[in-house]
């Protein structure tokens, strides 16, 4: 069932779990990621950044669309970190029910009323909007655009933000990255400022830069109120590490029959990230 982020979340903030926001450009991953969110009962949160959009087009977004009609278990179709008015406008005209106004590296008055004005737009055809406050890491140049220097969500400012631009869920930085983390970098969350800002805002909490931390950092996060969690390098690494082995077999040559094998990798990646934030099953929740 498709369904917007507010609804799809409202339901995880209840429960104390998180849905996992997958980011794909290819329909193999894409098929993947259902296959495993519906043999396990989860609900999916099908993430395409504005440059991934460019690489694939619309026509492979109403495939998902379609396809997410069809699937047993809720998934929500989200367009990540955008400041592009018109790719609003494309995204919402293509059938995302989501999107996400990054206003982050912005004055803070200026983020507020952009998200306020992305806001306007989205919520009368049932879109959902996430804004972001606060700046996120990058930890590789293949990553999404991160800040040089990470800067912490103020809780008051968390507040005031919310009540000021009727957004639907609110992306915080407390201390990730974007990209896979090189050797000898240890991230480290600041789960004290997340009980905080989880004390003082009511809507869904949402963590970027959700590849590559430790397992115990993020399990503590969802039991203190992330309720999405952002994965796309770790399985695009699992996804593309399989696929260099596997064409080391010079003979294969037919998608069908290298693809599964990516897949198959890919997707122990994806239900360790299901357990880990405490999704599996979930779906139960939203009949």
């Amino acid at each position: 069932m498709l369904m917007n982020m507010k609804d799809l979340l409202e339901v995880a903030n209840r429960n104390y779990f998180a849905v996992p926001a997958f980011n794909v450009s290819d329909y193999s991953m894409f098929m993947g990621i259902m296959e495993s969110c519906e043999r396990t009962g989860s609900p999916v949160i099908i993430e395409i950044h504005p440059l991934e959009l460019d690489f694939t087009g619309t026509d492979f977004t109403e495939a998902i669309v379609k396809r997410a009609y069809k699937s047993p278990v809720p998934v929500c179709l989200h367009l990540d970190h955008c400041g592009d008015f018109g790719k609003f406008i494309c995204a919402i005209q293509a059938g995302f029910t989501s999107v996400m106004f990054d206003g982050s590296g912005l004055p803070f008055e200026e983020n507020m009323a952009g998200a306020k004005k992305i806001v306007e737009i989205a919520h009368p055809a049932n879109v959902s909007v996430e804004a972001e406050l606060g700046t996120i890491g990058s930890a590789d140049d293949q990553a999404e655009t991160g800040a040089e220097q990470i800067i912490y969500t103020n809780p008051e400012d968390a507040v005031k933000f919310v009540q000021e631009t009727g957004v639907d869920t609110l992306a915080v930085a407390i201390g990730t990255s974007h990209g896979l983390y090189p050797g000898g970098m240890t991230p480290k969350l600041r789960l004290d400022i997340l009980k905080d800002i989880k004390a003082k805002v009511s809507i869904p909490l949402v963590l970027h830069g959700g590849s590559n931390n430790s397992d115990e950092e993020i399990k503590e996060s969802v039991k203190l109120g992330i309720n999405k969690i952002n994965i796309s390098s770790d399985i695009k690494a699992a996804y593309y590490d399989k696929m260099r082995e596997v064409l080391e077999d010079r003979s294969l040559r037919e998608p069908n029959i290298i693809q599964p094998f990516c897949m198959e990798a890919m997707q122990k990646v994806v239900e360790h990230k299901l357990e880990l934030f405490r999704t599996m099953g979930k779906a139960a929740l939203y009949k």
